[in-house]
């Protein structure tokens, strides 16, 4: 019995330790594939939080008291300039007209008759001269009155859009009270906040385009179907953010962009012998971002790395690696840190052709 407990016991440990030495080798059999990054100049584009303004967006105020006689226009409706839009109760001011043109003919009846008399030597000179003053007076005071009278009639300054009316027929206004706002949309400024590393970068490329175009991509996420120019950058920096505002200049032929909407600006950016390598390379612990190297002797190391932009499945790598790394494409859960591993090459630009092959 004891030489059989003792058979059986041997039995259980060589099954076992085959069982084990099966599974390594089937371990060690597992290949994973690696390849190359890829240097190469390249051009992405980068997208900013705009807002879209109009290039001419006023207030149009009474600049006179009264009752709002007649409205000639409505909400959203586009205007020429000149058109007549709203219409303030004129008589108090035709009135006050027509008196200043009254006193301006006494006034010039006045000074021919003290002409006259000056002519015959009965009044001083010094008379004479104040009824000159009189009648400017008086044309000064007929020129205030039809300035006032011309108040109550407001037009269009120019071309635009109206927007919401702030009055209505037979209110009574006050001398400033906004009555709506008009939007010149042929135009379009586009405003948007560049980081200060990205300003210089802008700022300093020699090869620069003078008047930058870019592209605005709009809130249902589709591209304006008209291109923009950066033609301005304000004078200072936004201590708080750290960022300076650029302007782009988009046409808006079909008056698609109105004042106030949002968007995202779309500028290409270049970059120069760029390291590329494939997202899927890459892990995350914590907030630092990771690769695995592979040495010639096939043993995977950790390798921080820093992202500096975004394409689709493929990152921009500013440090961490170089184009001589051999770094690991798949299977980065299965690995750990200083393993070895058997290892398949591919070429780096078979791995970019086939990135949604690869993708998880």
């Amino acid at each position: 019995m004891k030489k059989t407990a003792v058979f059986a016991s041997l039995f259980v440990l060589l099954f076992l330790t085959n069982c084990e030495t099966k599974k390594e080798e089937k371990r060690e059999e597992a290949t994973f594939l690696v390849t190359n990054p890829i240097k190469k100049d390249t051009t992405i584009a980068k997208d900013y939080v705009s807002q879209i303004h109009s290039i001419r967006h006023i207030e149009l105020r009474a600049l006179e008291k009264g009752y709002l006689k007649q409205i000639s226009v409505d909400e959203g409706q586009y205007v020429k300039k000149g058109q007549q839009m709203f219409q303030i109760m004129p008589n108090i001011y035709q009135a006050e007209l027509q008196k200043a043109k009254a006193e301006s003919r006494v006034a010039e009846i006045e000074l021919k008759n003290t002409q006259l008399l000056a002519d015959g030597n009965v009044v001083s000179p010094n008379e004479l001269a104040m009824a000159n003053a009189n009648l400017d007076k008086a044309n000064a005071e007929v020129s205030l009155a039809q300035t006032h009278l011309g108040f109550t009639s407001i037009k269009a300054p120019f071309d635009g859009i109206i927007d919401h009316l702030e009055a209505r027929e037979g209110s009574l206004l006050d001398e400033g009270e906004l009555l709506t706002t008009l939007s010149d949309n042929s135009k379009m400024w586009v405003y948007f906040n560049v980081p200060e590393a990205e300003y210089l970068d802008y700022i300093m490329d020699e090869s620069k385009q003078n008047n930058k175009q870019v592209d605005l991509l709009l809130a249902n996420n589709k591209r304006f179907n008209q291109k923009g120019i950066v033609e301005t950058i304000e004078g200072e920096f936004n201590s708080e953010t750290g960022n300076i505002a650029f302007r782009a200049t988009f046409p808006n032929p079909d008056r698609i962009l109105r004042h106030g909407e949002t968007g995202s600006v779309l500028m290409s950016v270049p970059y120069q012998s760029a390291i590329i390598i494939p997202q899927k390379a890459t892990f995350q612990v914590l907030d630092k971002t990771y690769v695995f190297v592979v040495t010639k002797d096939n043993v995977v190391k950790q390798h921080e790395i820093t992202i500096d932009a975004e394409l689709p499945h493929l990152y921009i790598i500013s440090k961490g690696l170089s184009e001589n790394d051999t770094i690991l494409l798949e299977g980065i859960r299965m690995v750990k840190n200083n393993e070895k591993i058997h290892t398949k090459f591919l070429e780096p630009n078979k791995v970019m052709s086939e990135l949604d092959l690869y993708a998880e």
